[in-house]
This record gives C-alpha cells, sequence and structure tokens, in this order.
C-alpha cells in the first residue's frame, strides 16, 4: 500500500504537533521527525489554520493528501472520530510460556468483550496454561515445541477470522479503556497497526521496581507519534499491539527470539503502511526486578541490533546526525572548543544560506536549529559512548588521561538530561544515574555479542550526513 497517495478520512481532525513552528504568516512550516520545511500554497496555508482551529479534514483529494503529508511527516496528528469497539472485529492473541499466574491476570484485565486465543508455547507443564484459559472463557492453542513471543503470535493470528488482531503479551495487564482508545485509529485505511503506552505494573517497592516505574525501556513516551526508522518514536514494542490483519503478510520473524517486534513494526512502514503510538491507551507491564534477571534482559535486548542491521540496511547505525554537529562535539572533546565553536558558526551560516529560500528571517532560524541540533547531537554522541561503543571508550580514556573529563560527560550528560526530563526520581540522582548507566552497559554488550554473532559491525559505526537531506525543503499544498 502506498499511504502516501491515500487521502485522510475526511471526518478526522488533525491536531499539530508540539514541535510545529509556522513560518511567514502559515505559509512556511518547520517541524517534523526528522525536521524540514514545507512551503504551502494560499489554499494549503488556509487549510492548515482550519484543522488548528478544530475542523475536520473536510472532502477533497488535495486538501486529504495534504493532510496526509503532514501526519506522515511527524508535523500533524491524526484524531479519529470516536466510535464504540465491535466485539466482531478483534481477537485478542496472547502468547504464553509458563507462568500461568501472570497469565490469569491478563485474561481478567481483557474482560470479556472480545475472543481471545491464548496459545500456549511449548509450556513444560501445560496445565495451569489450560486452567487459566479455561476460567477466562478462551480458546487454547497448544504449540508442541517453544519457538518464541513471534512464533506463538503468528499461531494466533492464523486462527484469528476479525479484520482485527490485538496481541498482548501474558505478563501484561491492560488499564481499563485501553483497546477503545486505539481502534478508532484503524478507522484510516492506511493505518495498518496501532500501539498503546507501555508503563510498570509495580508489585514491589525495591529500586529495580521504582526505576521500572520511572523509566521502563518499553515505555516510548507520553507524545503521540506516527511510527517508523527515523521518527520521535521509531519503534514500539509488541508486548500490546493491534494489527489489521490485511497487513499482516507473513507475521513476525520467527528466526528473532528478541527484536522481532522492531523488524515487524519496520517492515509495515518500509510497505508503506502508517503505524500509530497513541499514549492515551496503555498496558502496564510486568517487568523482572532482580538484578540478574533484569540485567540479563537489557543484554538480550541489545543482541536484536545486528540481526535487524542485517535485515534493514541503513536503518540501524549506531547514531545519526549532521556531521557539523559531529565535529564541533569531537574538536571540544580534543581541547579545542573555540575550533568547534567556528564549526558551529560556519554550520549555521550554511543553514542561513538555505532558510533564505523559505523565510525573510533565515538568521534567527538558523541559529535556532543550528543551536538546539548541536545540543541534542551532544546528548546523542554521550548516549552513544554509554549504549554502544562503552567497550572501546573505557580502554582509551583510561590510556588517555585528557579524555577522562570528556567520557565523564559523555556518561553523566545524557543521564542529566534524561533525569531533568522525566522531572527527578525518587530514587535520587545518583542511584538512579548508576542504575541508568548499568542499563546502558548491558545493552552496549549485547551489541557487541550480536555484532559478533551476526558478523556484522553496521551497529557500531555511526552516520554522518553533511546536507539536510531529509527532507528540509518541499512545496505543498
Amino acid at each position: 500500500m502506498n499511504s502516501a497517495k491515500t487521502p485522510m478520512p475526511a471526518d478526522f481532525r488533525l491536531r499539530p504537533d508540539p514541535g510545529l513552528a509556522p513560518l511567514e504568516d502559515g505559509r512556511v512550516l518547520l517541524g517534523g521527525a526528522p525536521a524540514r520545511i514545507v512551503r504551502l500554497t494560499p489554499d494549503g496555508a488556509a487549510l492548515v489554520r482550519r484543522w488548528c482551529d478544530g475542523a475536520p479534514v473536510g472532502p477533497g483529494r488535495g486538501g486529504g493528501l495534504l493532510a496526509r503529508r503532514l501526519v506522515q511527516a511527524g508535523m500533524m496528528h491524526p484524531v479519529p472520530p470516536e466510535r464504540a469497539a465491535d466485539p466482531a472485529e478483534v481477537t485478542i492473541v496472547v502468547p504464553a510460556y509458563g507462568r500461568a499466574e501472570q497469565l490469569a491476570g491478563c485474561l481478567a484485565g481483557l474482560g470479556a468483550d472480545h475472543p481471545v486465543i491464548v496459545v500456549d508455547d511449548g509450556s513444560p507443564d501445560p496445565r495451569p496454561i489450560a486452567e487459566a484459559a479455561d476460567r477466562a472463557g478462551a480458546r487454547l492453542i497448544r504449540r508442541d515445541a517453544n519457538g518464541g513471543a513471534g512464533a506463538a503470535r503468528n499461531t494466533g493470528a492464523r486462527a484469528a477470522r476479525t479484520p482485527f488482531i490485538a496481541f498482548v503479551d501474558s505478563d501484561c495487564v491492560p488499564e481499563p479503556g485501553w483497546l477503545g482508545a486505539l481502534l478508532p485509529h484503524v478507522a484510516d485505511p492506511a493505518v495498518a497497526a496501532v500501539a498503546p503506552r507501555i508503563t510498570s505494573h509495580v508489585t514491589g517497592s525495591g529500586v529495580l521496581a521504582r526505576y521500572e516505574a520511572e523509566g521502563s525501556a518499553l515505555d516510548m513516551g507520553g507524545a503521540e507519534s506516527i511510527v517508523r526508522p527515523r521518527s520521535a518514536v521509531s519503534y514500539v514494542p509488541s508486548a500490546a499491539l493491534v494489527v489489521r490483519r490485511a497487513a499482516f503478510g507473513a507475521g513476525f520473524d520467527e528466526g528473532m527470539r528478541v527484536g522481532e517486534d522492531v523488524d515487524f513494526v519496520w517492515r509495515l512502514a518500509a510497505g508503506g503502511h502508517h503505524v500509530r503510538y497513541v499514549p492515551e491507551a496503555v498496558v502496564a507491564h510486568r517487568h523482572r526486578t532482580r538484578l540478574r534477571a533484569w540485567l540479563a534482559r537489557r543484554h538480550d535486548y541489545g543482541t536484536s541490533a545486528a540481526p535487524l542491521a542485517v535485515r534493514h540496511p541503513e536503518e540501524l547505525p549506531a547514531l545519526t546526525m549532521s556531521g557539523w554537529s559531529a565535529l564541533a562535539w569531537g574538536l571540544a572533546a580534543a581541547g579545542s572548543p573555540v575550533a568547534g565553536l567556528a564549526v558551529t558558526a560556519g554550520g549555521t551560516a550554511l543553514l542561513a544560506r538555505k532558510f533564505a529560500a523559505w523565510t525573510d528571517r533565515p538568521w534567527p532560524l538558523a541559529v535556532r536549529m543550528a543551536s538546539g541540533g548541536t545540543l541534542a547531537a551532544g546528548e546523542v554522541l554521550g548516549r552513544t559512548v554509554t549504549r554502544t561503543w562503552w567497550p572501546l571508550a573505557v580502554p582509551v580514556a583510561v590510556a588517555v588521561p585528557r579524555l577522562r573529563l570528556p567520557f565523564a560527560a559523555a556518561v553523566l550528560g545524557p543521564a542529566a538530561a534524561a533525569l531533568r526530563r522525566q522531572g527527578g526520581s525518587s530514587l535520587g540522582p545518583l542511584t538512579w544515574t548508576g542504575l541508568r548507566v548499568l542499563d546502558e552497559f548491558a545493552y552496549g554488550l549485547g551489541v557487541w555479542r550480536g555484532c559478533v554473532e551476526e558478523r556484522t559491525i553496521a551497529p557500531l559505526v555511526p552516520r554522518l550526513w553533511w546536507t539536510s537531506k531529509d527532507g528540509l525543503g518541499s512545496r505543498s499544498g
């Protein structure tokens, strides 16, 4: 499907992204992820103003296609009309392997409004799973051999006959109304999947339980987004995910034990479908809260980077950023901050020259973009050092004394920024930062292990760009 040629439904409304900046009296829009500039015709600018005031997209193919383009760019977000969830539309598929008590809690949270299929993925003792499914009135399918969550989801999807399938992992506890908040979005024919926000189901007061409650690795945050590589939300976990059966295709890659959800979503996006992240819908997840199991899971997540890079070339480098920003930070780390500032000034001048074709005041915009981009690049670089490059960075910092301070800044700076964004932590800054570093280091070890097993270095290599090839400059409307 080519979603770019599918107009937004006429009865949908649009909500501007908080980062959208109208320029030139609304004739030029700056925003999206990655950032881009769109120049509108007078009629297009008038339409956007109406949409921002709450008017529906309305009839007309031209307006519908403009709305689609702005949604696809991440500049605006769809607001579908409310509708009741039809039980005949959705089958809920729950993959399970052991953990019958958690399965029972999950099934209780799902309620009885929709048909439910429990797929026992070869549990050593199938009886408790069967009993939990029977008590909840769910259909049970037993797989003879354990194939992983992706294989179990595929088995359940093949048995479903409804237009939509809601996958919910057995260690999840859906909150009331979660499905009703997602289903209105599938009234858009371009939408193939919709994901809720995954929060933490807190079952204790331990340090790791509190850390997960404040910043789970599965929690994509509170901002809605289109889901695709290089978007504000580049993937969503399949712990809970609603999928259009007609777009399911081959389903999850059964050769992947972790990362199969990222692969699935990216294949949908590459096929021209839309995937939406809707944080108004919430599903709680029972996280691991014992240190060894928690670190092992973070390590497992890291091992998925290399298989994903093999399956999706160009989509999973160590980092993607402007070469000018990377050069500026590299010079600063090497002890030449003045040279780094000069590079940033040069990049600002290049941006101003480009923006002159779009606005009568290019310099303020260029300064804002360059300074913001450089600061954001510093955080990305720091997190990459901590998360991916630390097996190299640590011995280099030990061997070269003048790099120790930049290394410490790379480790602590992104953690401090993340802590500030979430408004602090009940654990205190030192404990939270220590757990954050452990989290990142465990993930990084997994990345390196995956690279060895897949015989690729793609997830370790940065991708730098020197011109705004991601779309600063297009015309529409």
